[in-house]
Order: C-alpha cells, then sequence, then structure tokens
C-alpha cells in the first residue's frame, strides 16, 4: 500500500507536478506520469487544469516565479545589507536546488524547443534574477558594469553548476562552483565598501 497522499486541490498538485516536469521536462512529461506524481487520475488533472499540460506548466512557473520573487528577487531588490542579501540568496539557492540535484524547471525550459512557448517567463526569469542581483551590487557601491558583469556570471554559473552537478553526480561540484560565486560577489563588495 502507498502512503502517496492523494492531492485535492490544484495549489497542492504544483509541488507534484514541479517534481514530474524536472524528471521528464515538458515534452517527456505524459499525463501518465503527471498524473502517478500527483496521485491525481487524468480527469482530476484535467478538472483542475482545463488547458492540459501546458496550463498545468504555466501554474507551476507562475508558482516557481512566486518563490523566487519572494525569497531571491525581492530581498536583493530590496536589502540594505547586500552581503547579507547575497549570502541569503546562495543558502536559498543552494536548499531550493538542493545543491544540484534538483534540475531547474526554467532553465530546462529554455535549453528545449518546448521552451519556446513559454520564452517570455524563462527571459523574466533570469533578466530580473541577474537584475536584482546587480542592484544589490549596485547598493554595495560596485560600479554598474562591474555589478552586471558579476550578476551575470553568478546567475549562469548556478545554473551551469546544477547542470554540471547532475551530469557528474557529484553535489560538492555544485557546492564548489557556488561557494566560489558567492565570494566573488562578497569580495567585490567588501572592495568596494
Amino acid at each position: 500500500m502507498s502512503s502517496k497522499r492523494v492531492l485535492t486541490d490544484r495549489e497542492s498538485a504544483l509541488p507534484a507536478l514541479a517534481e514530474a516536469f524536472r524528471e521528464h521536462g515538458f515534452e517527456g512529461a505524459t499525463l501518465a506520469s503527471l498524473s502517478k506524481a500527483t496521485g491525481l487520475g487524468k480527469g482530476s488533472l484535467y478538472n483542475f487544469f482545463p488547458g492540459g499540460k501546458e496550463e498545468m506548466m504555466e501554474a507551476v512557473l507562475e508558482n516557481i516565479d512566486g518563490w523566487f520573487a519572494n525569497a531571491i528577487f525581492q530581498p536583493l531588490e530590496q536589502g540594505v545589507d547586500p552581503a547579507a542579501a547575497v549570502t541569503a540568496m546562495f543558502d536559498d539557492v543552494t536548499e531550493y536546488f538542493r545543491s544540484g540535484r534538483r534540475v531547474c524547471v526554467v532553465g530546462s525550459l529554455g535549453l528545449n524547443s518546448a521552451g519556446e512557448a513559454f520564452s517570455a517567463r524563462v527571459k523574466d526569469y533570469f533578466a530580473r534574477w541577474i537584475s536584482a542581483l546587480a542592484h544589490c551590487l549596485e547598493v554595495g557601491r560596485v560600479p554598474p558594469a562591474l555589478a552586471l558583469d558579476l550578476a551575470e556570471e553568478a546567475v549562469s554559473g548556478i545554473q551551469g553548476a546544477i547542470v554540471l552537478a547532475r551530469a557528474l553526480g557529484d553535489d560538492a561540484s555544485f557546492r564548489r562552483i557556488v561557494r566560489r560565486h558567492q565570494t566573488a560577489l562578497l569580495d567585490a563588495l567588501n572592495r568596494y565598501a
């Protein structure tokens, strides 16, 4: 007998859908795999998501956007202590991606043809992350051009570390890469403080 609980509403299905999309990708996720992941029958999935798999992915992306906005973007955009905001970002991202064991759904969409349907979302996610991080560095008196360069390097480094850690099956590589990017940002903040 399975100990998996059956989900009873749209919102509670989102984490399971996100994990199914992480595991199978958008194109590879079938209604059967989405149904299995959520414990909902296909009819219930369509009841919660009448637009099918596309609506499911939109809801997952909206949920991810909400988490990143609250946990990552807003603290970087509104923080008065840039070093603390940068440190919190790396801590939260490391936990969110489980040290590279958890695929970035948004990043994976950007890499395949299914990403075309969600390209505006993918672009906005990465653009806001880079902008928020660059702003935070600028609040810490890092010159704007350098802040932007460092922000792009850090975001791309985090995404690359996820891919590398998964490919190598080595969580430690994720942590090492992320730590190097965190150190580079904190060093820049210290240099211009």
